[in-house]
Order: structure tokens, then C-alpha cells, then sequence
């Protein structure tokens, strides 16, 4: 499992116990190593002074990943097009990529609840006006298969699994 936007690793913990290997990318955290889960600080595609390639740190680079996960990140990326040519070239053949990623009235909801006070901690200025509809185009233009469409928390959300072929 690669989970692309890992901040705060609660996939990754969750999941530990079921996978082989789980590695997260995240340009805010920490970089550690517990058992076999390991955190890397970066982005996608690989930016900064010495970072390696994701496929070079696994135990068998040729056999790339068999699911890569972002959750709430697309938003957050300003070159979706090349995240996913990224994730396809990393992902093994059959894998699945599954993304979650809000609406754009989103922003706008979160906005209104910041100025009122009512949440805090969300990164709005680190959205580039991603429109969710772009998503199944500039997958599928990285050689995807939609397998998956749905909204999810009243509508509010997307989530969307591809599939490598």
C-alpha cells in the first residue's frame, strides 16, 4: 500500500496488520520506520534534494504497488495529471488506486464554519480550485479504468477507484 497525503498515518496504522508492506508520502510529517510501515516526507511526483523513488525503497522494486491510496489530497495537488501518470507508472498491473476527494461547494461550506469559528486546522489556502470532474479525464488519460463513482457524506464527497490494466 502506498497512501499518497499520509499526514497523520491513521490508514496506515490501521491497516499495518493486514498488508505486507505500507509506505506513506506526506511533504509535512516525520520520516520513520516501524515494522512495515514506513513514512517518507515528500510529494508526488518526487520533489526536494535526495529523495528516492518510491519503487527503489521497496523490498522488490519490480513489483510496484498493488493499491495506492489518496484521501482528501487531490485538492491539495496543483499538477493532478502528472500525480497520475506517477501513480500508474508505481502501481503494479491490476492494482487499484482509490481516491476520495470533496466537491467544490466544499470550500466554500468550510469557509463560511471557519469564519464563524467553527472549525479550525483546515488548510483551504493549500487548495488549487480542483474541480472533481476532472478526475475520471486525467486518470483514465494515465491509462486507468474507472471501476468505481459514488458520492459519499451527503454528496459532498467523491469516491473513485481505478484500476491499472
Amino acid at each position: 500500500l502506498l497512501d499518497i497525503g499520509c499526514f497523520d498515518q491513521t490508514l496506515l496504522h490501521k491497516v499495518s496488520s493486514s498488508v505486507r508492506e505500507a509506505v506513506g508520502i506526506d511533504p509535512l510529517v516525520e520520516p520513520s520506520e516501524k515494522g512495515n510501515v514506513r513514512v517518507l516526507r515528500g510529494t508526488l511526483p518526487w520533489s526536494g534534494p535526495n529523495l528516492p523513488d518510491l519503487l527503489a525503497t521497496k523490498p522488490d522494486p519490480a513489483a510496484g504497488f498493488s493499491c495506492i491510496t489518496m484521501l482528501a489530497v487531490l485538492e491539495h495537488i496543483p499538477d493532478t495529471p502528472a500525480v497520475a501518470r506517477e501513480c500508474h507508472r508505481l502501481l503494479a498491473p491490476g492494482g487499484t488506486v482509490v481516491i476520495t476527494v470533496p466537491i467544490s461547494q466544499v470550500d466554500h461550506i468550510l469557509k463560511v464554519l471557519s469564519r464563524l469559528r467553527l472549525i479550525e486546522g483546515m488548510s483551504l489556502e493549500e487548495h488549487h480550485g480542483y474541480n472533481v470532474k476532472d478526475t475520471v479525464p486525467t486518470f483514465s488519460a494515465a491509462g486507468f479504468k474507472l471501476r468505481v463513482n459514488r458520492g459519499f457524506e451527503l454528496g459532498l464527497n467523491r469516491l473513485f477507484v481505478f484500476e491499472k490494466a
